[in-house]
């Protein structure tokens, strides 16, 4: 999977790739779903939520540039695999499911794999979670129909947004980064599609 379907399609950072050869992403997927995990697709996780394709998740954390001393937000922890993959590679990882069962799954993953720098909540992602801001990364695993401003402000200076912006059908990868004196650059990267970022400052249900 790595080799064929991440670094072929030009992922070159040795942490994000050493990262995705360690975890086992087929625990977790559901069945039946676990026998294509290591396909380059997105797979159902119920309640309408997905779990990334690989090299997505690959691309959008090679798009934070994480260091390890960062602390990351995630917006949509699903499975729990994107938070794992982020375990690796920062501090600290803090990540927001509005689905409760959802989160308690990927909890229990989690703490089976022995992540003890991911702390699951639930709640409203769009908002995101300001009781642990600022945050040198923010990762969202729904489409927005604009970057959220709570997620904004939650950005350390430095700090990087990556964000599917765009309609409920086809998104741009957003990639916004916090400067001095609170001036922000944003840029596009690749076409994707998401399910919806629901929440009071994404879609409505």
């Amino acid at each position: 999977m790595v080799e064929l379907q991440i670094a072929a399609r030009g992922i070159h950072n040795q942490r994000v790739l050493a990262a995705m050869l360690e975890i086992p992403r087929h625990l977790f997927i559901p069945p039946p779903y676990d026998r294509a995990a290591y396909e380059d697709n997105p797979l159902s996780i119920g309640s309408g939520q997905t779990i990334s394709q690989p090299y997505m998740v690959a691309k959008m954390t090679e798009l934070l540039a994480l260091t390890p001393q960062s602390r990351v937000l995630e917006i949509g922890t699903g499975s729990g695999y994107q938070a794992a993959v982020l375990a690796e590679l920062a501090a600290d990882v803090v990540s927001v499911e509005r689905f409760s069962h959802l989160a308690e799954a990927a909890r229990q993953t989690l703490e089976a794999l022995e992540y003890g720098n991911v702390t699951v909540v639930v709640g409203d992602g769009s908002l995101g979670w300001p009781e642990r801001a600022p945050y040198d990364g923010i990762i969202v695993t729904a489409a927005a129909p604009a970057l959220p401003p709570s997620l904004r402000s939650q950005l350390a200076p430095g700090g990087r947004l990556v964000c599917p912006v765009g309609s409920r059908d086809l998104q741009q990868l957003k990639v916004l980064v916090r400067g001095p004196e609170d001036r922000f650059a944003e840029h596009d990267s690749i076409r994707c599609m998401f399910v919806p970022l629901v929440g009071r400052e994404g879609w409505s249900a």
